[in-house]
């Protein structure tokens, strides 16, 4: 590396997509920048589930020992800090960082993630990720014939009931407000004995981020073990969006198989690309985006 400000490649992200990507590169002897703010969406999360070889290890482990792994390859380095603007220059693409850094590749990666948007209700955000979970796969054996909530509605709450049905009988859909249902959802909810409550709110009472009792805005109250929770979500980085990469009507960065975005020399990968957000998915594909850099960087060469 003879330039500390000019690499082949910049991975904007370095958890667990961003850092399988920098693996990837690094066995390419790529010289390479990943630049991280230390902000994982998941820093609540106690356990991680459904990735072989890593099932019930804390997050943060997995993320301490992968680092740990790809600064071993002595092409890759490491930048804390938070990227906040980039742009297409003749050579390939400029990172700004909030400190005033900037940097430069001829490639970009962006594993820059997602950002949940919680809701206002009292006790959520202190839940969020412990007993107020997102996905049956990652989190829905531990919770497995518990009393279970689901605070969607329509076709999502339908959707993820069909799922957390085969974990436990005891279900019941919180839609907070009118239920939205089509009569063959209905019936088929009816038929599962998955209750519906419609009213609001006010408070999800816990001790240490474990739910006790949901409160009501009607002032009654039901005892949950978890709830899974469909809550939207904006890109993590506004650089996507300032480098003209198109999303997808869901608000994700469109990708094509090869996490290619639709801006030449920028590779997507990670929950910011797709809604199987899990450790597993995101390994990868940064492994793939990380691969698909180096495949272009050596046609570009050869």
């Amino acid at each position: 590396m003879t330039d500390s400000k000019h690499f082949e490649v910049i991975i904007i992200g370095g958890s667990y997509a961003g850092l399988s990507a920098a693996m990837a590169l690094g066995r390419s002897l790529r010289n390479v920048l990943i630049i991280d703010s230390g902000l994982p969406c998941n820093r609540q999360t106690p356990h991680s589930h459904n990735f072989i070889t890593q099932d019930g290890e804390r997050p943060h482990l997995i993320a301490e020992k992968a680092k740990e792994q790809v600064l071993r390859y002595h092409t890759v380095r490491f930048h804390s800090g938070l990227a906040v603007s980039g742009k297409k220059t003749e050579e390939g693409f400029v990172i700004s960082t909030q400190s005033g850094e900037s940097f430069a590749a001829k490639k970009l990666i962006l594993a820059t993630g997602i950002k949940d948007m919680l809701p206002g209700i009292k006790g959520f955000s202190e839940c969020w990720g412990i007993s107020v979970i997102h996905c049956p796969y990652c989190h829905g054996y531990e919770f497995r014939a518990q009393k279970t909530g689901i605070l969607a509605n329509g076709e999502k709450a339908f959707h993820i009931a069909s799922l957390v049905k085969h974990l436990t009988d005891d279900v019941t859909i919180l839609t907070l407000g009118k239920a939205d249902f089509h009569a063959g959802q209905t019936a088929r909810l009816a038929k599962h004995k998955i209750a519906i409550v419609e009213a609001g709110i006010s408070e999800i009472v816990h001790a240490n981020g474990h739910i006790k009792n949901v409160l009501f805005d009607d002032g009654t109250q039901r005892s949950f073990r978890a709830v899974y929770a469909a809550v939207p979500f904006t890109q993590h980085s506004d650089i996507p969006a300032l480098l003209g990469c198109a999303l997808t009507d869901q608000g994700y960065i469109k990708v094509d198989p090869f996490q290619q975005t639709t801006i030449d020399g920028v590779f997507a990968c990670g929950d910011n690309t797709g809604n199987m957000r899990s450790v597993a998915s995101s390994v990868y594909g940064g492994n793939l985006a990380g691969a698909m850099a180096n495949k272009a960087l050596a046609e570009a060469q050869f």
